[in-house]
């Protein structure tokens, strides 16, 4: 298992699709479908809550639950004026980066279809040293080509319409997945491996697995808040990213040191039950899978914290994948931490064999 590849063409062709389109925050209904459709072999019931995370389901008649979640939302931008030349200013829906928008080409979703539109920046020729002003979201703005605020809203254009980077998927040095949106639909690819690989080595789990997408985490872990109140379950194993902290211009002392490369970090903090987290260092020790470690000094900032403290207490954990350049359009993990992170957590979920092990968890 540990020298074998686990991702194979298929999946990886799954992954270039899911990541291309489109999973902007409070709108990741078409990325669901096609996530859903992917597992939908492997599991034996799905469902699916009122904001649209989705929960494929593996033993449901099971006593104990155990999660393995990711989080299926996109940073993006909402329109928020639009001004009587016809430009468009916008405020962020996530954590979107100002700094990357000036050139970028995007789309903005409507009723009427897709609109292609793109950041507009003064010309280098135009601005002049040491009074230049920096990009930031009071400054930044579309351009679709109308010269009137009628003609941008005859286009199906209006205030709250969502805006998604045009970028797609790439792969670098054929070690690198790139693209916009690996934060962290690449979570969402990576425990649907899990759920096939438990299908396709007819692994006999002891317990339910809910193999859980949510959505809204850009905005606040709502997605979990939310669906961790419909499963209730007894233990959490989150995916999601973390910083490779050896790319320049990143300070090693305050955001620790992580690599691509060098395997999937496992976070040290308050929201990470002990024994779970000491049961998936066994599972990486015993089967020889690379990790790094990293702590949080209070919230690890992921649907880790949403399971951890809900419903009287949730034993939860958090597998990391090391990812360069979070919340851009280049965003870039490396091809065997993926498969490693897949690794760890059907290692970690063969671990658990019986109810034992669940008393020992708590």
């Amino acid at each position: 298992m540990a020298k074998k590849k686990i991702i194979t063409k298929k999946s990886e062709q799954f992954l270039e699709d899911y990541l291309n389109n489109c999973s902007p925050t409070g709108f990741e209904s078409e990325g669901q479908k096609m996530w859903l459709n992917y597992i939908k072999p492997y599991i034996d019931e799905y469902f699916v809550d009122t904001y649209g995370s989705v929960v494929g389901v593996i033993n449901p008649k099971a006593k104990y639950k155990v999660v393995i979640e990711a989080h299926a939302d996109e940073i993006s931008w909402f329109v928020h004026y639009i001004t009587k030349d016809g430009f468009i200013y916008l405020v962020r829906n996530g954590g979107s980066d100002h700094q990357i928008a000036p050139s970028k080409r995007v789309n903005i979703h409507t009723k009427k279809g897709m609109v292609k539109a793109v950041f507009g920046w003064p010309a280098i020729h135009t601005r002049k040293a040491g009074t230049e002003k920096s990009p930031k979201v009071e400054n930044i703005f579309l351009d679709c080509g109308c010269d009137s605020k009628k003609e941008v809203e005859k286009l199906g254009i209006h205030v709250g319409c969502v805006v998604t980077y045009e970028d797609k998927f790439m792969i670098l040095n054929k070690n690198f997945y790139v693209g916009r949106a690996l934060d962290n639909r690449v979570g969402g690819f990576m425990i649907a491996e899990v759920a096939r690989l438990l299908k396709e080595n007819k692994v006999k789990l002891p317990f339910g697995l809910y193999i859980t997408n949510s959505v809204q985490e850009e905005v606040g872990l709502r997605g979990a808040q939310m669906i961790t109140e419909s499963i209730k379950p007894d233990v959490a194993i989150i995916t999601d990213v973390c910083h490779d902290t050896n790319t320049p211009m990143i300070d090693k002392i305050k955001e620790g040191d992580t690599k691509c490369g060098d395997g999937p970090v496992l976070t040290y903090g308050p929201a990470v039950q002990n024994n779970l987290l000491n049961l998936i260092i066994d599972s990486a020790e015993k089967k020889k899978i690379p990790f790094q470690r990293n702590a949080a000094s209070r919230s690890t900032g992921t649907d880790t914290d949403a399971f951890a403290y809900s419903t009287g207490g949730v034993a939860s954990a958090l597998i990391s994948l090391p990812l360069r350049y979070m919340h851009t359009t280049v965003e870039s993990a490396h091809k065997n931490d993926v498969e490693n992170v897949i690794r760890l957590i059907f290692e970690s979920l063969k671990k658990i064999k019986n109810n034992q092990d669940f008393r020992y968890l708590k």
